[in-house]
């Protein structure tokens, strides 16, 4: 019982963390990734369909993202929807390539953006003490049913504590790397 609570909050924590990376992934720095692209959703035949459905996105070196529509009738709605989306950059067109040009991100930008790295890394935290709180009152419950002694509950509690210990040093350690590889650039 106590080591299917255990595996269920280090299952939930590890959740926390990819959502955190997914998330980072997703944050435009100077430097380009297909990432940025992948919650567009472009109008075509009759629904919207994700970008990389209905196009090819590849990066053209290590500032550019090219994207090209698989049916030539799509280069004006694939042009709009990434206008209307929330990446920030305008696309250039010559004749059936769209192209994505990242601009680089001055000073100002480049700290605004650690602070948001540090905001969704500070929500990481939260989910995964959430998680450390809901398995502790599973085992109180354990112990409140008479299932498990008191011993096994400290022992429990503080295995939790390290677990979610662990955890919490990880969000830190992506938190830093993305704020680094934001200042160096």
């Amino acid at each position: 019982m106590i080591n299917d609570i255990k595996t269920d909050a280090q299952t939930r924590m590890g959740k926390s963390i990819d959502a955190l990376k997914h998330e980072l992934t997703r944050l435009r720095t100077g430097r380009a990734s297909t990432a940025l692209v992948d919650g567009i959703k472009v109008p075509a035949y009759g629904s919207e369909m994700p970008l990389n459905q209905v196009a090819s996105v590849a990066l053209g070196d290590s500032r550019s993202i090219i994207i090209t529509p698989f049916d030539k009738s799509l280069v004006g709605p694939v042009e709009k929807a990434i206008l209307a989306s929330d990446i920030g950059i305008t696309p250039t067109t010559a004749g059936t390539v769209i192209r994505l040009n990242m601009p680089p991100l001055t000073e100002e930008r480049r700290r605004e953006l650690a602070k948001h790295v540090s905001h969704e890394g500070e929500n990481a935290k939260i989910a995964i003490r959430n998680v450390r709180r809901d398995a502790m009152q599973k085992v109180k419950d354990l112990l409140k049913d008479k299932q498990i002694s008191e011993d096994e509950e400290r022992r429990a509690d503080d295995d939790i504590q390290k677990l979610t210990d662990r955890f919490v040093k990880d969000v830190d350690g992506v938190v830093k790397a993305k704020e680094d590889e934001l200042m160096s650039m």
